[in-house]
Order: C-alpha cells, then structure tokens, then sequence
C-alpha cells in the first residue's frame, strides 16, 4: 500500500480525502501523523500557489508522496471573495461560523441571481525528485440566505449546489463526494497519479 500525505490539519478534508483515496489502495496520513511537520505560510495570492507552497515542503521534508490542498469560496457579487482568505475572512481565528455570518451580511440584501459563487479546490502532487503538478477543481452553485443542514464544514451550511438546491451540509458524504469541488480535483489528479 503507497503512503500519501495529505498536507493539512483539517479534519473534514482528512476524511474526504480519505473516503476517496482508500479505494484505490493509498495509506491517506494527514499532518496531524506528523506532529513534527513544517508550518507552511500560505503566502501565495493564489489556491494553486498556495498548494505548491505546502506540497514541496512536506513532500521535501519527509521525502513521501504529498498532496496540497488549497481550496475556499468564491462569490462573484463580492469580486472573487471570501477567496484564498476563505478560512480567515472574519479574523485570523478561523472560525468557520464567524466566517460564515460575515458572507451572509455581505450580502444581506443582494438578490439571489446575484448571489452566484463557486467553491475552487487546487491540488498540488508533490513526488520526490519529480516536477509539482497542479489540478484545479470547481463546483458551482449560489449563497443560500440561511444555513441549512448539518454535515460539512466551513461554508457548507449556505452553499447551495445549482443542480439540487441543496446547501453542501444537507448532501450525504457520498452525494457530495461526488460534486464537490476537491472531488473534481481529485479526478483530476488520480489521472495524474497514474
């Protein structure tokens, strides 16, 4: 069985990647295994520069196979934002609630054909002594005006998928490990892994 890291903290990403990779016969470790591990500044300006950021260092520090992720919210009425400041855009606490009730008052009293947005999830794969790659992956949708559901993570609750009007935190894992954004990443770059 091949080892990957996955190069976050983040447990909801953890399991979704995981309930994706354990099939194809990875080992998925996340760096919560590695108490050791580099923080990484996510200086860049983009998800698909912040991925390669992460991905080459913890791939160059424990010499293993690692995916980046990078990945947040874009609304369209707010010019691309919360963008690569998705997980801190009410405060560098990153609290997902907070994040949250910062977006809906943003848009208080903005229609909802204006209230477009997309989630974007950039992979980084990061082999030692071969060239990074990138994948970016994307899912549509709008801004609901209040949370609704209970899975997920972090913008989950008022995202709502074009296709079924669902937010992302009503959708079974299954459902939205089919459509998400980091599902379409991930596609993207099992075709890469091969």
């Amino acid at each position: 069985m091949n080892n990957i890291i996955i190069a976050t903290k983040n447990q909801g990403k953890v399991k979704e990647f995981q309930a994706m990779l354990a099939p194809f016969g990875y080992q998925v470790q996340s760096l919560l295994d590695f108490p050791d591990s580099i923080d990484v500044d996510e200086t860049g300006q983009t998800f698909e520069e912040n991925s390669i950021l992460k991905a080459e260092a913890i791939s160059k520090q424990y010499q293993l196979i690692t995916i980046a992720d990078d990945s947040g919210l874009e609304i369209d009425y707010l010019n691309g934002e919360p963008g690569v400041y998705s997980a801190r855009y009410a405060g560098p606490e990153r609290d997902d609630q907070a994040n949250i009730d910062a977006v809906l008052k943003k848009l208080e009293n903005v229609e909802m054909n204006q209230r477009t947005a997309r989630f974007v999830c950039a992979l980084a794969l990061s082999v030692p002594g071969l060239k990074t790659k990138t994948v970016v992956g994307t899912c549509e949708g709008y801004i609901a005006k209040e949370r609704k559901g209970q899975g997920g993570f972090g913008y989950d609750p008022i995202f709502c998928i074009d296709s079924t009007g669902k937010t992302m935190a009503e959708l079974t894992k299954d459902e939205k490990n089919k459509i998400s954004h980091r599902a379409d990443a991930l596609r993207k770059i099992k075709e890469l892994m091969k």
